[in-house]
């Protein structure tokens, strides 16, 4: 498998369009909420949008507020053709604020457009676009706050009331620059780092019966990107995207257990780790690193603890390529063991343990924010499975297991968890139209997308029969 590049310091960014030339600033509109809320767009005379494309006047300034969940926009009502606005429309405002809309209501002085993601091909369609050496040196860190989708579908479902939460939902805090934040999500509390060394996650959970804590990371040397993206008659017709600076996995973790219950976690860590790359033919695009996280616990007693940490290279580059309806993964593979999980784990089991951490991060060349980013996009998912045996075992076998695979995911348009989308589906439900007959609920994914196994294996110590398979 074969790459391509991630984000690198120090170079000049040097981006090559099409009846383009690099980077420009923003119209006169952008406005002074840049960079809260994104960059206004100015289409050039070699790009066309679909013809159900709305551009909004004013850029941020428009913006009164946005509710975590990236869904309920309240805008300033008077704004450049924000009366064209409508039910099945898409909204361009800025470069964040780019969605399909599924209703629109007024309250008081604010014009509130609820939305929901779009493909690149949903609005563009015609443009060519590309950039190298792209450098993301200086990112934005935009941190969600509270959104209904960092809880289960049953907890969201109870509190958001049975009509339009037009005032209960607090704003989406304001962005900072630098690669940390911390957040919430499921019980977990989490901190997110970037981009010097690499992309991670710190994460601590503690209910009082089960303690979890560790840091997952992608680490990464100088990184890199460069992207090239071609639409004709609203369809991709090239795609690429590549990412490099030689990249590893990282893993440590301790976890512990009395009295508590087994659970299983998946969600999307809510920040948004932004590079902006300005207007590129006239449109806002961004490179956004994202992160989701999975925890899995399979603790067969009530008491114990258990700890581990590891760490690998893995490959120089990282990407995709996609030109005349064939697509193929380019992951320069390089895997080499520089500290062994199955060596380190240690702990005081008194039954088996067993633990999945799986860690993805996503790199997107795109347009909109959050759950809703579409555009050009490159996944990393990386599984760590550990088990080790029963310390009341240990006089005649301790048992240890780790299983590792990594898979590459790749796209064009977006990709939104399963469990999210419910949650999200059951917030929509739950609201009483304005303007639209009713609110559709979303789809988890747009666009083409492929995968393709990077790195498998499974180890187990001692080589006897009564040590089992490692969870994965």
């Amino acid at each position: 498998m074969r790459g391509r590049r991630l984000l690198t310091a120090g170079v000049v960014v040097l981006l090559v369009v099409t009846g383009c030339g690099g980077p420009t600033p923003g119209p006169a509109d952008a406005g002074d909420g840049e960079p809260r809320y994104g960059q206004a767009p100015a289409p050039g005379r070699d790009v066309t949008l679909q013809p159900d494309v709305v551009l909004v006047g004013g850029g941020s300034r428009t913006v009164r507020s946005v509710s975590p969940d990236g869904l309920i926009w309240r805008l300033d009502p008077g704004a450049r053709d924000a009366d064209r606005l409508a039910p099945g429309r898409v909204m361009f405002l800025t470069g964040r604020g780019v969605g399909r809309v599924l209703d629109l209501a007024e309250d008081g002085d604010d014009l509130v457009v609820t939305i929901g993601p779009v493909t690149l091909t949903e609005v563009i369609r015609d443009g060519t676009f590309g950039g190298d050496g792209v450098t993301l040196d200086n990112p934005t860190v935009y941190v969600a706050g509270e959104p209904s989708w960092t809880r289960e579908v049953a907890a969201a479902g109870g509190t958001l009331g049975r009509s339009r939460p037009l005032t209960v939902a607090p704003a989406q805090p304001p962005p900072a620059p630098g690669g940390q934040a911390a957040a919430s999500a499921h019980g977990y509390r989490v901190r997110t780092f970037c981009c010097a060394g690499g992309v991670g996650t710190h994460f601590t959970y503690d209910d009082g019966g089960l303690r979890l804590a560790g840091t997952v990371t992608l680490t990464v040397g100088r990184p890199a990107a460069s992207f090239h993206l071609a639409i004709g008659a609203g369809k991709v017709t090239r795609a690429e995207l590549e990412i490099g600076g030689g990249f590893g996995i990282k893993v440590d973790f301790t976890a512990g257990i009395d009295g508590g219950q087994n659970h299983r976690r998946t969600f999307p860590v809510p920040v948004d780790i932004a590079f902006p790359i300005g207007l590129v033919a006239g449109l806002p695009l961004s490179f956004t690193v994202s992160q989701t996280l999975e925890v899995a616990t399979a603790f067969g007693a009530k008491l114990g603890t258990f700890r581990g940490s590891g760490e690998y290279a893995l490959a120089g580059k990282l990407g995709f390529g996609y030109a005349g309806g064939q697509v193929g993964s380019r992951v320069t593979e390089g895997f080499a063991r520089r500290v062994s999980l199955l060596d380190s784990l240690t702990g005081v089991p008194v039954g088996v343990m067993g633990l999945v951490v799986r860690h993805g991060v996503r790199f997107t060349m795109g347009i909109s924010a959050f759950l809703f980013t579409a555009g050009i996009w490159f996944e990393l998912v990386t599984s760590y499975g550990a088990t080790i045996g029963s310390a009341l075992g240990a006089p005649y076998a301790l048992c240890r297991g780790v299983g590792l695979g990594v898979r590459a995911r790749f796209g064009i348009g977006y990709r939104i968890l399963e469990p999210v989308v419910q949650v999200i589906n059951k917030f929509l439900s739950l609201l009483s139209p304005s303007r639209a007959p009713r609110i559709p609920p979303i789809v988890a994914s747009g666009g083409p997308s492929w995968s393709a196994d990077v790195y498998r294996n499974q180890e187990v110590i001692p080589p006897v029969s009564i040590c089992g398979q490692v969870p994965g």
